[in-house]
């Protein structure tokens, strides 16, 4: 069992920074790959960013690649998304989510955090 929590949400201006942190409970959470998923407003659950379990493989979907780095630290139980030169279309709750395997689709996500409010002003 992993439990996830999210944090480091909050109100930032276009062009800003954020740093989200993932933290998990469960001594099997290094053996886990974890993705990033947001939900905006009236739309779907989507695809953000995903890291293997040992950290050596990642993924971004292409409307933040160059902007958003996914990294973790297995000591801690951490899994990180650093946010740079954020714009308002970023704006979502961001829920980070664990599983044994690696891979973008959400439906195979076990373990799922509560979120996190991400808001980018213009």
């Amino acid at each position: 069992q992993v439990q996830l929590v999210e944090s480091g949400g909050g109100l930032v201006q276009a062009g800003g920074s954020l740093r989200l942190s993932c933290a998990a409970s469960g001594r099997t959470f290094s053996s886990y790959a974890t993705g990033w998923f947001r939900q905006a407003p009236g739309k779907e659950r989507e695809f953000v960013a995903a890291i293997s379990w040992n950290g050596i493989r990642t993924m971004y979907a292409d409307s933040v690649k160059g902007r958003f780095t996914i990294s973790r630290d297995n000591a801690k139980n951490t899994v990180y998304l650093q946010m740079n030169s954020l714009k308002p279309e970023d704006t979502a709750v961001y829920y980070c989510a664990a599983d044994p395997s690696y891979g973008s689709s959400q439906i195979k996500y076990d373990y799922w955090g509560q979120g996190t409010q991400v808001t980018v002003s213009a």
